[in-house]
């Protein structure tokens, strides 16, 4: 029988043809799940099963030592609209659509008013027309307002028609983030440390970063199960929170050193500056600042220049040249160096002191060279007697620490570049110029960490800025003082390096930095900055002037080092480091003064405490349980009751105020906390100055509320 073979190509044809048909029809199924149905299919997977759904822990507030809130995570939120939510099936979809069409037209005004009121920015007729065009383009993930909104804007939002509806009957939903916030801003800002946009993705640098484990917790794990026709969540593994960790940081502490440092900078037209408070029996950083100028002439915290800077530190130290000289026996305080004219030669350089053009300061003891500063004298003792073995000057300075890195609890710190002569590039002239601070490298902190060492007995401790972690009040690790290095020198070297400090702030450059409070100890630095490979000579010559010391002297509380870079002439570590230190060491120890006993209670006498206003319920709550007696005692009826609080001779007087639905109440006399609540209640946004009760208000107590405006507090 012949074979047709014309036919069987036509039907091997239609075959293939077939076959390709359902190969593109497969595809393009496949295109219209993945990217016109995919966020249906993800609604529907949301609705149904999930099976280890991860759950992410709240993270871990970093606390000052003085109780402040420092860090903390706070829930922000961006708004959609998915104008396509409903069932599969098209005839229900179009049966849910037509119910959600009519519901929105109905309420359209009543949102949008609603919206305008929330965010003010916008008005009715924007929200209007943009909920239309998102409608007419049946968007299903539709951004509502640009921004991200809080957690109060978010619950107000929710409350509005068609909004309150579950997703899937009003097509409302919400993204939520978890914002980090610093409530002091900009204060010890580098130090604390940043996160991630996403704090999922953990911490980027700081105290963040070095705590992150602590802080960040432990995740959970979920699944959803059908339970009475009902799907729920159900927790397999519960989150565990981060803890929360006590930070070294005083807050006010912090504060005064910022703005002592940042209003001399502005008067220096600074480019940098630094200063560390550090309590010197423990080493805990009280305050650390790092001020940059940007570009705008302004100064703000860039990067953590106190443990990362690697500068020539110039005469801050002298003392640990004079130190190692003294320890060795090779000086005594009332050693005398013939200074000359202030202009000495060394090895073809010339090493010159601040007044060689005025005639140099002629014969000084050793006390006296360090209270002038004077690098000929310096120099030359430590030439003389170490010249010919450079090694054991500078195993004196590693005999006092001051070349180990201090390995912080945060990360960034420089490693202190002190050269040997077994080490290359060691000339002639290399150790009479590292006597002086010059060719050597050592950040601010381990400078002060040195004269910490000098303050506490000898006794060098590890600088740290954690002091604790804490877990639902309890106290699950503590960070303990570390010592570095039990004895950096002898006792009579000790004795005698202490009072020629105290006398180099009592009598000599470093006046400045004294106070007729108390007795301050340290020395000043004033260093040119080297330009790498130019040298120091090339264009303009910046210089870093710097104070580091110590007060009261007699026992010493706490240690401190101001560091300042400078464009040019005029450059005095005294007068300019010298005199911030003065102020802030005058404010610390005013803050830090304790009343004498003869102020202090009579335990047999009733003690009236001074109440803030606020919610009175709350405080009436804390009155009774201190059993103390509460006049004007207020009804427990599940609302807020909101006032304030006198005291009688045997009792506290509690004062309800009424607050009107749409003006703003007056906070006068509340704490920061219960203030920024009621404001914001009102749809306000709060700014607070200070710290301690509200003093006063921007916008006056009875003004109609505009939503979205700001008010500052001023608190004292």
């Amino acid at each position: 029988m012949a074979v047709n073979k014309k036919n069987i190509m036509t039907r091997y044809f239609f075959v293939i043809l077939l076959m390709a048909l359902i190969g593109v029809a497969i595809v393009v199924k496949a295109g219209i799940t993945m990217f016109a149905e995919r966020q249906y299919w993800q609604d529907v997977a949301d609705r149904f099963v999930k099976e280890n759904v991860t759950v992410k822990p709240n993270r871990g507030n970093i606390i000052s030592s003085d109780g402040k809130l420092m860090a903390s995570s706070l829930p922000e939120y961006r708004i959609y609209m998915d104008f396509m939510s409903g069932e599969k099936d098209e005839k229900r979809r179009q049966k849910d659509q037509a119910r959600r069409d009519s519901i929105l037209n109905a309420n359209m005004d009543s949102i949008c008013i609603g919206l305008h009121k929330i965010f003010p920015d916008k008005s009715v007729t924007q929200f209007k027309a943009h909920l239309k065009k998102g409608r007419q383009a049946k968007s299903r993930n539709y951004l509502i307002y640009p921004k991200r909104i809080s957690y109060i804007q978010y619950k107000e939002v929710k409350r509005l028609p068609v909004f309150c509806l579950n997703r899937y009957k009003g097509g409302f939903k919400e993204q939520a983030y978890n914002q980090r916030k610093k409530p002091f801003g900009s204060l010890a800002a580098r130090t604390l440390g940043d996160v991630y946009a996403d704090t999922a993705k953990g911490a980027r640098n700081g105290i963040e970063l070095a705590f992150d484990t602590i802080l960040k917790g432990r995740d959970g794990l979920t699944h959803r199960q059908k339970v009475m026709n009902k799907y729920l969540n159900i927790v397999d593994v519960p989150p565990v929170d981060g803890c929360d960790l006590i930070s070294t940081i005083d807050v006010g502490m912090q504060d005064i050193c910022e703005k002592a440092l940042v209003d001399k900078l502005k008067e220096l037209n600074a480019s940098v500056g630094v200063v560390v408070l550090m309590e010197v029996a423990t080493g805990e950083v009280k305050a650390i600042v790092n001020m940059m100028q940007g570009k705008d002439g302004e100064y703000y915290e860039m990067r953590n220049n106190a443990i990362s800077d690697m500068l020539e530190p110039g005469s801050t130290f002298k003392t640990a040249s004079i130190m190692v000289a003294l320890e060795d026996g090779k000086i005594t305080p009332d050693y005398v160096v013939d200074t000359g004219n202030g202009q000495m030669p060394m090895y073809g350089r010339v090493m010159k002191d601040h007044n060689w053009h005025r005639g140099g300061y002629g014969k000084l003891t050793v006390t006296e060279i360090l209270g002038v500063s004077s690098n000929v004298g310096t120099s030359y003792i430590i030439d003389h007697f170490y010249g010919s073995n450079p090694q054991k000057f500078v195993d004196g300075l590693k005999r006092m620490s001051i070349d180990q890195p201090l390995h912080l609890q945060i990360s960034g710190e420089g490693k202190p570049n002190i050269r040997g002569p077994k080490e290359r590039y060691f000339a002639k002239t290399t150790l009479p110029w590292m006597s002086i601070g010059y060719e050597t490298q050592v950040p601010p902190i381990n400078i002060l960490t040195f004269y910490n060492g000098i303050a506490n007995n000898g006794v060098t401790v590890r600088p740290k800025f954690v002091r604790a972690a804490v877990k639902d009040g309890e106290v699950v690790k503590e960070y303990p003082t570390e010592v570095i290095n039990p004895k950096i020198c002898s006792d009579k070297t000790l004795a005698q390096i202490r009072e020629i400090l105290r006398k180099v702030v009592g009598e000599g450059l470093a006046k400045p930095a004294g106070s007729k409070q108390f007795h301050v100890s340290g020395k000043t630095g004033t260093a040119q900055i080297s330009q790498g490979a130019a040298g120091y000579k090339t264009g303009r010559t910046n210089y870093l002037v710097s104070f580091c010391g110590y007060f009261p002297s007699e026992a010493p509380k706490y240690s401190m080092i101001v560091s300042i870079q400078k464009p040019g002439l005029p450059a005095s570590g005294g007068l300019m480091a010298g005199s911030v230190f003065s102020k802030i060491a005058e404010r610390v120890y005013a803050k830090d003064l304790r009343l004498p006993l003869t102020n202090a209670i009579d335990t047999n006498s009733v003690v009236i405490p001074n109440v803030k206003a606020g919610e009175m319920r709350e405080a009436q709550r804390v009155l009774e349980e201190l059993q103390i007696n509460v006049q004007g005692k207020i009804a427990d009826s599940g609302k807020e009751v909101w006032g304030n609080t006198h005291s009688a001779p045997q009792a506290v007087v509690l004062e309800s105020r009424s607050n009107m639905q749409n003006f703003v109440p007056s906070v006068i006399g509340m704490g920061a906390k219960d203030a920024v609540y009621l404001l914001e209640s009102k749809g306000l946004k709060v700014n607070l100055v200070g710290v301690g009760k509200v003093k006063s208000q921007s916008i006056a107590n009875g003004t109609i509320v505009k939503k979205g405006q700001t008010v500052t507090l001023t608190l004292h």
